[in-house]
């Protein structure tokens, strides 16, 4: 089969907006006190040309760690047919302030987990878009809404986070179809988190279920190490920021106690990262405003999911310190049900796992050295008598990462090389020909730290997101689609000094690429001093 290419985020998720202005002919040679709103390169949810209509399901603001809660009532104009669904959230901040995590739920599905950017003292203001047409049937009765951005206000941090979050409807009409989307969408019950960080509750599915997806918005953050897990060091290594075994991270998801999918979390960088915020003040880096969803298709334990009775599902990271918090991973179960049969029942088939792989090696010295290599994969397969005959589907997974990370004794020079790659390969055979769903993820980081004269910190950074995809049904391509997403940034300022003695420079560039049959998308940005310099699409 020949090497094609994937984006999930035109299906699945939107990316951040930006209009950008005419660019400067001439950036400034360092930071003022304000610069351009944060814009990405990425391409904007695209959307029919039906009637529409819009409900607004927060407008806030956020000053410490109190959520708000509303109400979300369904369009009544634009009835329950949906091509589309999008949610536009607009935010706006001023003074000074920190990068923040938050999430948005309707129904208790979450919908958006996102970060803020950091604010120059007279304010920004940025936009994020998502298509969450998947999670059409919450919508489409009332729903309570719970929406946080944790913060905090004081006499040193002024910045309050403002909010308008909006869901936009468009309807089918004519040509223009009815999404296909899943028939539910579940959430766990009881769910909770344990003291070894391990996220669980029970699931009760649908007796006819035929397809059940497991999507978990995994996030390491807090502000402690795991914010920055892909540099943690194992003993006895000497280093700020330690963990047992590694920065090798793994997330995992059990039915019952038993393995039923792994996954490689993406490595996010949110606005403050690095110890340099003037890299991302502009353009962040990739997912930092929308945090895509870990998925796991769970299809192979349906039979067992089916009995009608509450079933254990746990969700871990692996690599986490015992008892250590610092990870988020909450989860949304989706379902797909057999409109022919009340019952849907079968079997599970396969399950085979490798002995999972975590080496480190450390070398001491001048310039300490930690080298990682971890390997894990999953088979599991299971089958389905369902209205349309006997289904089988397999799922199999392969996950790598390598990590080279060095540093001398005091840390002021830190960098690290990582590459992780998750490749998932997902089989249904049935009364016709197999359909096979490849998918290859590859996220890369190369990013570097150096203090010197004056205190003087520059970071360098290079961030990678691809993916590939390609769907063949009888050994013939029926579809393919490629997505690469570079940032690279350099930036430098002096720390411990007043904001105008710190004389910040900086530039940074994203290019996101998206190919398919039939679809061309390409984008650059560029910013010198938090100017926007660039701004260049074209196929």
């Amino acid at each position: 089969m020949r090497r094609v290419f994937l984006t999930l985020c035109a299906a699945v998720t939107g990316l951040v907006l930006g209009v950008a202005p005419a660019t400067a002919a001439e950036p400034p040679t360092e930071f003022g006190t304000h610069w351009h709103d944060p814009v990405t390169a990425g391409p904007p949810v695209s959307v029919p040309d039906t009637p529409s209509c819009q409900v607004t399901v927060a407008d806030t603001e956020f000053r410490d760690y109190t959520p708000y809660k509303g109400t979300y009532t369904p369009p009544a104009k634009c009835g329950h047919r949906w091509n589309k669904v999008v949610l536009r959230l607009e935010g706006s901040v001023a003074g000074r302030q920190f990068d923040r995590l938050g999430y948005l739920h309707i129904g208790g599905v979450e919908v958006l987990r996102t970060s803020t950017p950091e604010p120059s003292p007279a304010g920004i203001i940025w936009k994020v878009e998502k298509d969450i047409t998947r999670y059409a049937p919450t919508l489409r009765v009332g729903q309570p809404v719970e929406m946080l951005i944790g913060n905090t206000v004081d006499g040193t941090y002024t910045g309050v986070i403002k909010v308008k979050a909006t869901l936009t409807f468009y309807t089918a009409r004519g040509p223009v179809k009815e999404a296909a989307t899943p028939d539910k969408v579940l959430t766990l019950q009881g769910a909770h988190t344990t003291e070894g960080a391990v996220y669980e509750g029970r699931l009760t599915t649908p007796r006819n279920s035929e397809r059940i997806v497991a999507e978990v918005y995994a996030t390491g953050s807090g502000g402690g190490c795991e914010e920055f897990w892909y540099l943690t060091v194992p003993d006895p290594a000497s280093y700020s920021c330690k963990a047992k075994d590694g920065p090798y991270r793994e997330v995992q998801v059990t039915v019952d106690g038993e393995l039923a999918g792994i996954a490689t979390p993406y490595p996010t960088v949110w606005t403050g990262g690095w110890s340099n915020p003037f890299l991302w003040y502009v353009i962040p880096s990739p997912r930092a405003f929308d945090v895509h969803p870990v998925e796991y298709d769970l299809t192979p334990f349906a039979a067992r999911l089916n009995d009608g009775r509450p079933h254990r599902i746990a969700v871990s990271v692996v690599g986490l310190p015992a008892g250590q918090a610092g990870w988020s991973t909450p989860t949304n179960i989706l379902v797909w049900q057999d409109a022919k049969a009340a019952r849907v029942t079968g079997g599970l088939l396969t399950r085979r796992a490798s002995d999972p792989v975590n080496r480190t090696a450390y070398e001491p010295g001048d310039e300490r050295r930690l080298t990682v290599e971890g390997r894990h994969s999953l088979t599991v397969a299971g089958y389905l008598d369902t209205s349309h005959g006997r289904v089988t589907t397999t799922v199999s997974r392969s996950l790598t990462a390598d990590f080279v990370h060095r540093w001398n004794a005091d840390e002021s020079t830190d960098a690290l090389r990582a590459r992780w790659h998750d490749d998932e390969t997902v089989t249904v055979r049935g009364s016709g020909p197999a359909t096979t769903t490849a998918t290859r993820r590859a996220y890369t980081m190369d990013g570097a730290t150096t203090v010197g004269t004056g205190d003087r910190l520059r970071t360098t950074m290079t961030m990678g997101d691809r993916a590939d995809h390609a769907t063949l049904r009888g050994g013939r391509m029926t579809d393919w689609a490629r997505s690469d997403d570079i940032y690279t940034g350099d930036a430098a300022y002096h720390q411990n000094v007043p904001r105008e003695q710190r004389h910040a420079t900086g530039v940074s560039r994203e290019r996101y690429r998206l190919h398919g049959p039939g679809a061309c998308y390409d984008r650059t940005l560029a910013t010198a001093q938090g100017e926007l310099t660039e701004d260049r699409s074209g196929c």
